[in-house]
């Protein structure tokens, strides 16, 4: 690799990932894990969760808690929807739960604060809900529809919110190549699996998108401007 490409990555990665990284970096030499409190209990929440729905005696009341289906009326799915972020899906592994919320939800609530992450979290997975519910209605004909079995499949876990902050960063942080990149990746897994969790996944990022358009547009000036310190310009001679 020759030093003009090599300079040309790092210059690359400065643009891209510079200021997020130094404003994760800094908080947490500063503060360690008291960075990200809110991110620490939703794992701790998790994993809570997760023992108890696999024992004998817990699986209901945490389906009652936090278990979201298409089926249900929509008071309760909506009043269902805070812990539904936190319960475990059935047919994954924890781990990949607990992973998410740790990275996603502590980048996002060092850089946009916690309160943030948890509005855009939730919008993102109101926004999967949704969708959910629309799609049935539009039947398997249609190419937003969904088939009548999805009805009771569980809709719990981090991933819609996880993929709504990881835009929504991007966004605040001009990481846009990032963010395209997150696109791409959830338009793969629709074309792969054709599930409804990646459809879910589309919904969400459309929502955050809406989202972003409006604070761009009609949002305070503050919000126009990238966060994070941006790299100095490198001379290249």
């Amino acid at each position: 690799m020759t030093a003009w490409t090599t300079s040309s990555l790092a210059g690359f990665a400065r643009r891209e990932w510079g200021p997020l990284f130094r404003t994760v970096r800094d908080a947490l030499v500063h503060d360690k894990w008291r960075a990200v409190p809110m991110t620490l209990g939703a794992v701790c929440l998790t994993s809570v969760f997760q023992v108890v729905q696999n024992t004998s005696w817990g699986f209901q009341p945490v389906q009652n808690l936090g278990s979201v289906k298409a089926v249900d009326p929509l008071w309760l799915a909506l009043l269902r929807t805070p812990l539904s972020l936190f319960v475990p899906a059935l047919d994954l592994p924890v781990w990949g739960a607990l992973a998410q919320i740790l990275l996603v939800f502590g980048i996002s609530e060092i850089c946009i604060g916690w309160w943030r992450t948890l509005l855009i979290g939730y919008v993102a997975t109101l926004a999967g809900t949704t969708y959910a519910r629309i799609g049935l209605s539009l039947g398997p004909d249609h190419p937003f529809g969904l088939p009548v079995s999805d009805r009771i499949v569980n809709d719990t876990g981090p991933s819609a919110a996880v993929v709504g902050l990881a835009i929504y960063v991007c966004w605040r942080y001009r990481a846009y190549l990032t963010g395209a990149a997150v696109i791409l990746v959830m338009i793969g897994e629709v074309l792969i699996k054709d599930n409804l969790a990646g459809k879910e996944h589309l919904a969400a990022i459309a929502a955050v998108m809406a989202v972003c358009v409006v604070r761009a547009q009609w949002g305070p000036e503050r919000s126009r401007q990238p966060l994070g310190r941006r790299p100095p310009p490198v001379d290249s001679r």
